[in-house]
């Protein structure tokens, strides 16, 4: 059967999305979550309510383009809104600073140096606040986990796409949750 429901198998012990991720978020983030649940229950999905109405009362229903997108982009709201409920039930918000704040854990902020000199500076956040314009990773992502438990000075050594590259941590910085 050939069509483009078709995917490639893949071994289940050996598939990184088939990894637990963690419920890690910081109270930023959390608090971000909340304000795009908030938007979408208060304000997206009534107006959305409202267009579909106003388009179902026009009429025949299978030949109206309003109704059919606003209809689609309502359920996808909808949709969006039941995902970020049951996510932020799940989710652990770390809103203190570690004990250890010499030692790379969550939340920190990162300044790494290459092997050639270059500098990096990285976030460690939780799996929902990632974003690569900001260089904020995954704490479950491989660099992460390499960071994870360093101090200062350390060098860590991660397999990337174009082989391994060793970084030095030059500087590690925590922003205060409570400020």
């Amino acid at each position: 059967m050939k069509g483009r429901n078709m995917t490639r198998w893949r071994d289940p012990a050996k598939d990184p999305r088939q990894e637990p991720k963690s419920n890690l978020i910081t109270a930023e983030g959390a608090e971000r979550l909340r304000g795009i649940l908030d938007h979408l229950s208060r304000v997206k999905r009534p107006a959305l309510s409202t267009k579909v109405g106003e388009a179902a009362a026009l009429g025949d229903r299978s030949e109206n383009a309003d109704y059919t997108y606003n209809k689609k982009e309502l359920n996808r709201v909808i949709a969006r809104i039941r995902y970020l409920t049951k996510r932020l039930d799940e989710l652990t918000v770390v809103d203190r600073l570690p004990a250890d704040t010499g030692k790379v854990f969550f939340g920190a902020f990162v300044t790494l140096e290459d092997e050639a000199g270059e500098e990096m500076h990285i976030r460690l956040v939780g799996h929902d606040e990632t974003d690569t314009t900001k260089r904020w990773i995954s704490v479950d992502a491989p660099l992460a986990k390499a960071l994870l438990g360093r101090a200062l000075e350390d060098e860590v050594t991660v397999a990337a796409p174009g082989g391994e590259t060793t970084y030095v941590i030059t500087e590690i910085v925590y922003r205060d949750p409570q400020a």
